[in-house]
C-alpha cells in the first residue's frame, strides 16, 4: 500500500449509552437502526468477556436515541455469542415495528421437542407496537428484507466446527454426521413458522465435489439475502481438522430462495500442510486464519446482482466483486484494500465501509471508508483491542451504516469495556470530498 493511497480523516466518535453494563450488536451484515433511526438494537450483558457455557443471559433491547440513549429491554436469551449476538434484527418489511432474535427453546428440554429440527433453539419475534412476542420453531441466521422468510442453520454444528459463532447445548452436544442429507439450509416462513430444507449438506457435498471433502465435516455460514429477497448467498466450508481454522476450505455460492439455480462462484480448495504429521499448531497466530490468502469471508450483496467478498480469484486475494448472473469478477481497491475485513456498501453504492483485523504489533483495528467512484481510501478511526481476549471473546468492529449514511456504528473494547459507538462520517459521505479538510498520510 502506498502512502499516497490513504487519507487519514478525523471523524467524531461517541459512545452510545452511559450505564455500567456492556452492550454490543454483533455482526456486520445487519442494520441495528430501525428505519426511523430512533431506535438502535443491542444486547446488554454484565461482563465484557466470558467463556460461554449456554447458561449466560443477555438482555435484548434497544437504545432510544431521542431519549438520551435510554435502553429498553424487550426480552432475554441464552442463545448468543460474542461475534453474532443473538442474530438480533429488524423485520422492516412489515407495517408494525418488529424484532426477531434467537432464543433457547421455551421448554429448555430438547427431549420434549421431539420432531423439531433443532430441539435446543428457537427464535422470538417481538412487536414493539403491541408489546407481544411469539416463538418460532427454528433459530434464524438472516431474514429477508420483505420480512417473509428467514434462512436457518444448525448452531450446534457451529459449536463443533466454528465455536465462536455457535451456541452451547442445553444438555449434551448432539452427534453430528459429516454431511447429512437431513440438515443444511432451511427456509422458514416468518408468519407460520413452517420450515423446508432447501439445500442439504449432502447436496453441497455432492455438488462438483473435490477430494478434500471425502473425510471432512461440512457446514454453511455467512448467509446473506439480496435486497430484493429473490436470491441468497452463502459460504460452504469443510475440514478434516475442526480445531485448526487454517485447515478450513471454502466455496462461495448463490441460489434462489427455494435452493434452485445453485451457482458456484468461487472455490479455494488447496493443499493443507497443516495436516502433515510434522506441523506445529502452536505456530499459528490468533488471526492467521482471517489473514490467509485462501480465506473466503464476509460476502455481502452490493445490489440484487452483485456480491462483494474478500478472497482469492485468479491467484490474487483482494476484495472481489462478483456478478451473480454472468460470473464476471473484478477487483475493488486493488492497491489500497489489501487486508481482510467486514464490508458493506452504502445505499448509493459510492462508499464501501470496512475494517481490519488487529495489527500484529500495535493491536489496533482500522476503520475504513473507500470511495468507489474516485478510488480513494479514508482511514476514519483506529481502535485498540486487548490481544489477551483471544478468538471466542474478541470484539471485531463489525461496522454498520446508518439508514441515512451519515453515521457508522461499531462494537469496540478500546476503552476496556464492550460498547457500541457512533462515528459521524457525514463530512465525507454527505458533504463530498471537495469540502474535506483531511490531511494526506
Amino acid at each position: 500500500m502506498t502512502e499516497e493511497s490513504v487519507i487519514q480523516l478525523f471523524c467524531p466518535v461517541r459512545r452510545v449509552g452511559a450505564d455500567d453494563q456492556h452492550h454490543f450488536f454483533g455482526y456486520y451484515n445487519k442494520c441495528p437502526w430501525d428505519k426511523t433511526a430512533q431506535y438502535l438494537l443491542s444486547q446488554r450483558v454484565p461482563m465484557m468477556t466470558a467463556n460461554l457455557s449456554g447458561s449466560e443471559i443477555a438482555e435484548v433491547g434497544f437504545f432510544d436515541l431521542e431519549n438520551q440513549d435510554a435502553f429498553q429491554v424487550i426480552g432475554k436469551t441464552s442463545a448468543w455469542n460474542w461475534q453474532m449476538g443473538s442474530q438480533l434484527q429488524w423485520l422492516e418489511g412489515k407495517g408494525q415495528r418488529q424484532v426477531i432474535y434467537n432464543t433457547r427453546a421455551a421448554s429448555r428440554a430438547p427431549a420434549k421437542r421431539v420432531g423439531v429440527i433443532y430441539p435446543d433453539f428457537a427464535s422470538t419475534i417481538y412487536n414493539l407496537d403491541t408489546a407481544r412476542s411469539r416463538e418460532l420453531p427454528l433459530p434464524v441466521y438472516v431474514v429477508s428484507s420483505n420480512s417473509e422468510y428467514a434462512l436457518c442453520v444448525d448452531y450446534s454444528r457451529f459449536q463443533v466446527t466454528h465455536p465462536t459463532i455457535g451456541y452451547a447445548a442445553t444438555e449434551t452436544e448432539p452427534d453430528l454426521e459429516n454431511a447429512p442429507a437431513k440438515d443444511g439450509i432451511f427456509r422458514m416462513d416468518l408468519e407460520t413458522g413452517e420450515a423446508e430444507l432447501i439445500l442439504s449438506l449432502m447436496d453441497l457435498r455432492n455438488f462438483q465435489p473435490v477430494k478434500s471433502m471425502d473425510r471432512a465435516i461440512h457446514w454453511v455460514t455467512h448467509l446473506e439475502i439480496n435486497p430484493g429477497s429473490s436470491r441468497f448467498l452463502f459460504i460452504h466450508r469443510w475440514t478434516e481438522r475442526v480445531e485448526d481454522e487454517t485447515c478450513f476450505l471454502h466455496r462461495l455460492f448463490s441460489a434462489n430462495p427455494d435452493g434452485s439455480n445453485l451457482t458456484l462462484l468461487e472455490c479455494t480448495d488447496h493443499p493443507l500442510p497443516q495436516l502433515e504429521a510434522n506441523f506445529e499448531p502452536n505456530a499459528v497466530g490468533t488471526f492467521d486464519y482471517e489473514k490467509s490468502d485462501h480465506q473466503i469471508s464476509h460476502p455481502a450483496w452490493k445490489n440484487d446482482q452483485q456480491i462483494i467478498v474478500w478472497g482469492p480469484h485468479d491467484g490474487k486475494t483482494r476484495y472481489h466483486l462478483y456478478d451473480d448472473k454472468t460470473e464476471k469478477v473484478s477487483v475493488i481497491g486493488e492497491q489500497c484494500l489489501t487486508e481482510n475485513g467486514h464490508m458493506t456498501y452504502s445505499k448509493d453504492n459510492q462508499w464501501l465501509l470496512s475494517d481490519t483485523y488487529p495489527n500484529d504489533v500495535t493491536n489496533e483495528r482500522l476503520l475504513i471508508i473507500y470511495d468507489v467512484v474516485n478510488g480513494q481510501r479514508y482511514d476514519i478511526g483506529s481502535f485498540y483491542t486487548d490481544p489477551n481476549l483471544g478468538k471466542p471473546n474478541r470484539c471485531d468492529l463489525h461496522p454498520r451504516w446508518s439508514p441515512d449514511g451519515r453515521e457508522v456504528c461499531i462494537d469496540s473494547v478500546h476503552e476496556s469495556v464492550r460498547q457500541m459507538y457512533f462515528i459521524d462520517v457525514s463530512s465525507l459521505t454527505i458533504s463530498g470530498t471537495d469540502k474535506l479538510t483531511a490531511v494526506g498520510n
